[in-house]
C-alpha cells in the first residue's frame, strides 16, 4: 500500500493481532496509555483498525519492516472521533513503534510516509496529533516532523478519568502545504 525504503503500511490482516499483543503490549510500549492491557482489548483495537480501513479507505495500518518482514507497529491517519473535544473529525496521525525498532528513524519514517498520504488521497486542511505531556518521544517527534503546539485544541481523553495526567492531552497539527 505504502511503500518506503525500509517499510510496507499496509491494512490490518486477523492474523497480525498475536504478533501484534506481542510487540505493542508491553510495559515499556504501554507506559503512556495505562499500561498492560488484556490481549482482548488489543484485538478489539485492531478490529476498530480494520473497520475504519473498511469505512473510511483509510486507517492506522499495519507496519512491516521490509528487511525482516517483521511486523513492527502501527502508523497511518484515520478519522479521529470525541465530540466536544477539539479535535472532532479531524485527520489524525498516529503511531507506536515496537521497542526493538526504537532509535532508527522508523517512526519518523512511517509518519512521513502517512502524512503524504494523507495529502495526496484527502482534502483535509490539517492533519492532527496528540499525547501525554510525558510522552516526550512521541510529541518530540511530532515537532520532527514539522508539526505545530496547538494549546487550543488540548483536551482531556474520554477514556480515561478526569484529573489521571495520561488522559490530557496535548495536540499538535500540521497545515496542508500550498499546492498539495
Amino acid at each position: 500500500m505504502i511503500e518506503t525504503e525500509r517499510l510496507i503500511l499496509r491494512p490490518w490482516r486477523e492474523a497480525d493481532k498475536p504478533a501484534f499483543d506481542a510487540i505493542i503490549n508491553t510495559p515499556a510500549m504501554m507506559e503512556h496509555f495505562g499500561g498492560v492491557r488484556p490481549r482482548a482489548d488489543m484485538d478489539s483495537l485492531i478490529d476498530r483498525l480494520m473497520a475504519s480501513q473498511e469505512r473510511d479507505g483509510h486507517t492506522m495500518w499495519a507496519v512491516d519492516h521490509r528487511a525482516d518482514g517483521a511486523l513492527a507497529g502501527v502508523c497511518g491517519v484515520r478519522l479521529s472521533g470525541y465530540p466536544g473535544t477539539g479535535v472532532s473529525d479531524e485527520l489524525e496521525i498516529g503511531w507506536r513503534i515496537a521497542g526493538p525498532y526504537w532509535g532508527q528513524g522508523i517512526a519518523r519514517e512511517a509518519a512521513e510516509a502517512s502524512i503524504a498520504w494523507g495529502w495526496a488521497n484527502t482534502d483535509r486542511p490539517r492533519i492532527v496529533a496528540w499525547t501525554n505531556a510525558a510522552n516526550t518521544r512521541s510529541w518530540g517527534l511530532m515537532l520532527r516532523i514539522g508539526m505545530v503546539r496547538r494549546e487550543e485544541l488540548d483536551f482531556d481523553h474520554p477514556l480515561y478519568e478526569v484529573g489521571d495526567p495520561l488522559g490530557r492531552m496535548v495536540v499538535y497539527s500540521i497545515d496542508r502545504p500550498s499546492g498539495a
